[in-house]
Order: C-alpha cells, then structure tokens, then sequence
C-alpha cells in the first residue's frame, strides 16, 4: 500500500487475520445477488446500533453524505448557523455549506486538538441553530460543557465521529468541564461519542478505525422522528418507493461493505485498546525530546491518529527526513477550514488553528504496529533534529 519501509497506516496484517471470514462474507452477497439494501445493511444497522447503544443506525455511503442527511434530518437549513471547529477535514465544513447554513468557525484547545467550549458562547447569534464538535484524532470533545451551551440556547448538536468509532466520553478534558453541570457528566460519563448529541455521524472510509473496503457512512439518533427523516433522504426522498416526497440523496451502504463491516465490527474494541498501547508507547519514548509536544491519552481515546507537535518551525523539515529514511507521516491538516481557498478572507482569525496547522505530524500507527519499528520512527525523529533543521 505504500513504498514506505514503514508506511503511515498497514491494513495488511488486519486482513490476514480476517481473510477467511472476510471473503466468506463477500461470496455470501455475491451468491445473494442483492447488492443495493440487500440483508446485511440491515443486519449491520442492528449489530453497530447494539454496539453503540442508540435506538436508530442509517447506513448511508459515506461520513460526508452522514454529515448532509444528518444537518438535514435536523432541519438546518438556509440561513442558520452551525458553530463547527476549523481544525478538521473539509467535509466538516462542506457538509454545512451544502445544506445552504453558514459554519461558524471556533478555535481549538491546543491539548486536545478540539473545539475549546470556553469560546463558544462568544460565537452564537439569534442565527445559530446546531454545534457540530469534531472528536478529532478519536479524541472525544468536551461534550458535557458542549451539551450544557447547546440546551442553554436551544441547539442542536451533531457530532462528527468519522475519526472517533468506538470512543468514549469519560469526561477528561482539561478541566473546564469543571463548570459544566454535574448532571450532564453524570448522564454522558461512558458513552459513545455520537450517542450524546442529537445525531452522530461516522465514515467507514477504509482508513478509519472500523473501515470497509471502499466508503461508507453512518447516522445515529435516538429521536423517531430525525431516524425517519434520516431513512428518507438517502433514498430520494421517499418513505414509499416511487412517491418522493423531498429531494433526497442516493446514500446507500453497499450490501458488500455491509457484510465486510459486520465481520470487523466485534474486534472494534480490542483494535482500539491496540492503537492506544501504540499511543502510549510512542509518548514514553518521546517524553524527554525536546522541541516534541506528544498527545493526550485521556480515557476513551481511540487514536485513529497519533499527532504530535514538533516546534520552533522544524516539522516540514522533520518529516521531509523521515521520508527521505522511508516513513511514512501525514499532515492533518496543513491549512485550517476557514482558511481554504472556498472561505478565505470571509472569518477572522483562529490562532490557535493556524499555528497548530504549522506543527502536527501524525505517525505511523496501526494496532499490529510493534515496538521495534515504533523505537525505529522515534529514533528517526531525534536523529533529524539533532541535525539542527
């Protein structure tokens, strides 16, 4: 998948071990011939929702179409506002946009990646309809003192979890939830990220901590009446076949990817413990490095990326050596959303986004990733700053 030596992300080893199952699963819808909302979608949509603990799943093809239908099911349309994060992938933003609402950008906590929830309150007008907080990297937002703002004003709040499958909330972040009312951490404390707002939207793309074998998407809610919304929009607007009653969306869960999902979905947790014990090994031997700032590991955390910082201006120059060694590292996200060329100039100034969008690096991590090869990166990065870069 990459001519790295070490690539940023290995799916080879999570296939072979589920190689037989995987394949019986493909030749079991193949032999079914119901490709489009075939069984498996339906099953899949029952097991994730068991999983996750919410009333309603809607299988949609991709996180970004889940972000859509999601605002949608909401009634966000146009002229409202939805107060959103800039430090994240366009979709994020996109999907507001595309629904015809206005995001409004807040800055982020330099520790958690995260929308800071301090700065919400400065941020909502008579406009403002929804908060759609990022658990960015798989590391839960402050939802409680999220939650808390939201039922203050009214809002809705749709969580973006297309990096968070399997997260959980447990309320460690940074103390300010100190201030957040001590029955929303009470109702919240160790549930997944997506079941605590309105709606919760997930990207199966292949990359992600529960991936299928091309994109995918899902919706939840424990509200009847966006659930139903929801199931209408991906269809063309039609609760009926053939009498639409809205303009919809084609959004469909491939039955294939479905049946993939299902097969990967009851080793969720234990991929995730991995990829913490991965985490945990990258900061003990990053800890004493100067000029490296490493990630959190709160509670709940799922590290679907292993981001640090690297300062004093040296990150492009540190990861221009590590691919010169042959490994593999990514930028997420080298320019904040608000500053693409689609908005720039139209919001002032995130400063926390923007410096931060100069130093992350994400590493390699996948949960097979073993301890030599871990120690191999991290030496690799000492060695390119002692050569003063």
């Amino acid at each position: 998948m990459s001519q790295n030596k070490i690539p940023v992300l290995d799916l080879n080893p999570q296939y072979e071990s589920l190689k037989t199952e995987i394949q019986a699963a493909i030749n079991r819808v193949l032999e079914s011939g119901q490709f489009i909302m075939g069984s498996d979608v339906k099953l899949f949509e029952q097991e994730v929702s068991e999983y996750l603990g919410v009333k309603h799943a809607i299988a949609v093809n991709s996180g970004t179409d889940a972000l859509v239908i999601g605002l949608r099911a909401l009634g966000i349309s146009v002229g409202d506002e939805v107060i959103t994060t800039p430090f994240s992938f366009f979709a994020t933003a996109e999907s507001i946009s595309n629904v015809g609402a206005t995001p409004v950008f807040v800055d982020i906590d330099p520790e958690t990646f995260n929308i800071d929830p301090e700065k919400i309150q400065e941020k909502i007008t008579p406009q403002t309809k929804a908060i759609m907080p990022v658990h960015l990297y798989g590391n839960p937002a402050a939802m409680a003192k999220i939650i808390d703002i939201a039922q203050a004003h009214n809002l809705k709040v749709i969580e973006d979890c297309a990096q968070s499958f399997g997260a959980k909330y447990f309320g460690s972040c940074l103390g300010c939830e100190d201030k957040c009312q001590e029955i929303t951490r009470t109702q919240i404390v160790g549930k997944h990220t997506g079941t605590i707002g309105n709606v919760g939207a997930y990207s199966f793309f292949p990359s992600k901590n529960l991936g299928a074998y091309g994109d995918g998407g899902l919706i939840v809610t424990d509200d009847d009446q966006i659930a139903e919304t929801a199931r209408m929009l991906r269809v063309h607007g039609s609760k009926k076949k053939y009498h639409n009653e809205v303009l919809g969306y084609n959004s469909r869960l491939d039955t294939l990817q479905a049946a993939i999902l299902r097969v990967k979905l009851p080793h969720i947790d234990n991929w995730n413990n991995g990829r913490r014990t991965v985490a945990k090994t990258y900061n003990q031997l990053l800890a004493d490095i100067p000029g490296i700032i490493t990630p959190q590991i709160s509670e709940g955390h799922v590290f679907h990326q292993y981001t640090i910082r690297v300062l004093d201006g040296k990150r492009d120059a540190v990861q221009k050596y590590l691919t010169e060694q042959g490994i593999g590292s990514m930028i997420y996200y080298p320019v904040p959303q608000d500053q693409l060329p689609v908005y720039q100039g139209k919001y002032p100034v995130n400063s926390v986004s923007d410096l931060l969008a100069t130093q992350v690096l994400s590493l390699p991590i996948w949960t097979e990733l073993d301890e030599v090869t871990i120690k191999q990166v991290v030496e690799n990065i000492k060695k390119s700053l002692s050569l003063e870069i």
